[in-house]
């Protein structure tokens, strides 16, 4: 599993559209225990809406979530990755631009979105692997001959 592809592929791919309210929205990301979701108009992505978004842009303003339109206050600047793009360049994007969510798009067809927690959880497993491996290298003890 090199590349951001590999991480969405067999995933369900959440969004909900621009013009639903902030609170459908957040009901929506509970229900599915996600932090981030794709806002669609029809078929495209137009934005993203986060958690972060959630609390810079309606909380602390005290403005109504059930009246408010996703389409006021979702990420429109976006930032994207293609299926093919390694794990490695994935996550220095998203350092560089300081987001904690990416959308996977493939020939402006949205396929996934990955957190930051997808990518440390893939580099977990992998370094776990990696530690098991040396482990049985440096502990390994050949049979008793007879």
């Amino acid at each position: 599993m090199n590349t951001v592809g590999d991480l969405v592929r067999g995933r369900d791919v959440y969004s909900v559209q621009s013009e639903q309210s902030v609170f459908e929205a957040v009901e929506y990301m509970v229900a599915k225990s996600i932090g981030a979701v794709a806002v669609m108009e029809g078929g495209r992505m137009v934005g993203i809406f986060s958690e972060r978004d959630l609390m810079k842009r309606v909380v602390i303003k005290k403005l109504d979530p059930s009246t408010l339109k996703l389409a006021q206050v979702m990420t429109t600047n976006l930032v994207i990755a293609t299926p093919e793009e390694s794990c490695t360049a994935a996550l220095a994007k998203m350092q560089s631009h300081s987001i904690r969510h990416l959308a996977i798009v493939d020939k402006e067809q949205l396929v996934g979105i990955i957190s930051l927690r997808d990518l440390m959880s893939k580099d977990i497993k992998e370094k776990s692997a990696e530690i098991e491996l040396m482990n049985a290298y440096l502990y390994y003890t050949p049979p008793a001959e007879n």
